[in-house]
């Protein structure tokens, strides 16, 4: 089982990131597929979810109208679209997997994304 996150980068404020989440040895459709982000000296906080088995989706107060999450069956991946971004979503952004049912979850080593002019 693998999880591997890529896109992160430096934007300017405002601008927009792509992260992509790819997933090996388990299907993305059957979990329930997450980012969470994790700033210096901060906890790790959720970001955003979408459902294992549909595509309904969550999202934290913060992103909420500004990241889009999605999932593609065919490539086994997820993905989170971030628009307008602001320096305080700098962070390192990780990809999970959980399948709580069976006590599965798994992590990513994320991806850093930097905000700044």
């Amino acid at each position: 089982v693998q999880i591997v996150e890529s896109g992160g980068g430096l934007v300017q404020p405002g601008g927009s990131l792509t992260l992509s989440c790819a997933a090996s040895g388990f299907t993305v459709s059957s979990y329930v597929m997450s980012w969470f982000r994790q700033a210096p000296g901060k906890e790790r906080e959720f970001i955003a979810r979408i459902i294992s088995f549909g595509r309904a989706t969550h999202y934290a107060d913060s992103v909420k109208g500004r990241f889009t999450i999605s999932r593609d069956d065919a490539l086994n991946t997820v993905n989170l679209q971030m628009n307008s971004l602001k320096p305080d979503d700098a962070s390192v952004y990780y990809c999970n997997a959980e399948q709580q049912v069976f006590g599965r979850n798994y992590w990513g080593q994320g991806t850093q994304v930097t905000v700044s002019s």
